[in-house]
């Protein structure tokens, strides 16, 4: 069985960071290192058929790492933080068990944070008022739950999108049935002794550094085929009502393909709404507790440098953390 740290718990490596940021290259490396195997949380990737807008790593660029996490439910099924945790958790043992480092990566900081705390997020106070609120915004268009939101609770409208139904009307209902903000449920949540002996690193770039590198991201998946992915999955029936149709990029796709705005504006959008998605990252995971930022160019961009910086961290900080998991090469 692995090394379990200093505190009893099993050991795991958090790569975190905002969309575009690079954290799958950074992964390869860090997991070839460390003999590690990787666990995504990835809200998206899990989907099969989305290849192209997730931005999702391919077989090749594995390298021969083992991943988990990726391309394991149809996009016309349900997802959600309380199934990524139980499944994520269950992976972790099988990973730990045969020695191996588990490292999870991804910009989903809701999924990283109930899997090291072991939150419950089921929805054991779900109650008709949410259901009340997904109508609101299907009449009113989801800026009406945001604005509702913006009154009650505007720390919870830095980190939880505009156009983010489920997790609008989510954080109103958390409000209307216990009467406090689910901002300061968060900050509770974030006070809780975390389940794992965890490094808990966030990869980051110079804001207009990030904004250009999205760009450039769109535009080479507007070339890759993003429209054709996405009229495929219409023909397979997905409907923008769907989880999966709700991903940036996919979303505005659909909202060309049914007439509603041209291929360029959604194209803008896209580009516009990921900008301020990868922003929103950035505030959750300041918010984080124990994190260690590591900022790309601090390391001239150097992957082999970050690496060792990490694994120095992970020295330093749990005394031979990094050198019990270090491939004998």
């Amino acid at each position: 069985m692995a090394e379990k740290g200093e505190s009893g718990k099993n050991k795991i490596i958090v790569l975190a960071g905002p969309t575009g940021v690079g954290k799958t290259s950074l992964s390869i490396g860090l997991a070839k290192e460390l003999n590690g195997e990787i666990v995504s949380a990835d809200s998206m990737q899990v989907y099969r058929h989305m290849d192209i807008g997730t931005a999702k790593i391919t077989g090749s660029e594995m390298q021969g790492v083992p991943h988990f996490l990726i391309d394991i439910i149809e996009p016309t099924e349900e997802y959600n933080v309380t199934r990524f945790k139980e499944e994520a958790e269950r992976v972790i043992e099988d990973i730990l068990s045969r020695n191996r480092l588990p490292i999870i990566v991804g910009g989903t900081g809701f999924y990283i944070q109930a899997l090291l705390y072991g939150t419950d997020f089921s929805d054991k106070t779900q109650t008709g008022y949410r259901q009340e609120l997904i109508d609101l915004a299907g009449k009113y268009g989801s800026e009406y739950l945001f604005d509702m939101l913006m009154k009650c609770d505007p720390a919870a409208c830095e980190y939880i999108g505009r156009n983010d139904v489920f997790r609008l009307s989510r954080a109103l209902e958390y409000h209307h049935v216990t009467g406090e903000p689910i901002s300061l449920h968060n900050i509770r949540e974030r006070s809780r002794e975390a389940v794992y002996d965890h490094r808990y690193f966030v990869l980051n770039l110079p804001r207009e550094e990030l904004y250009e590198r999205i760009n450039t991201r769109v535009d080479v998946m507007i070339k890759n085929g993003l429209l054709d992915e996405v009229r495929s999955l219409k023909e397979m029936g997905c409907e923008p009502s769907m989880t999966s149709m709700k991903g940036l990029g996919y979303k505005e796709m659909l909202r060309y393909l049914d007439g509603e705005i041209t291929f360029d504006e959604a194209v803008r959008i896209i580009k516009r709404d990921t900008r301020h998605f990868a922003k929103r990252q950035v505030t959750w995971f300041k918010r984080e507790k124990d994190t260690i930022w590591i900022n790309k160019d601090e390391f001239q961009y150097n992957n082999e440098r970050i690496i060792n910086y990490m694994i120095e961290k992970m020295s330093l900080e749990r005394g031979r953390y990094g050198k019990e998991y270090k491939r004998n090469l």
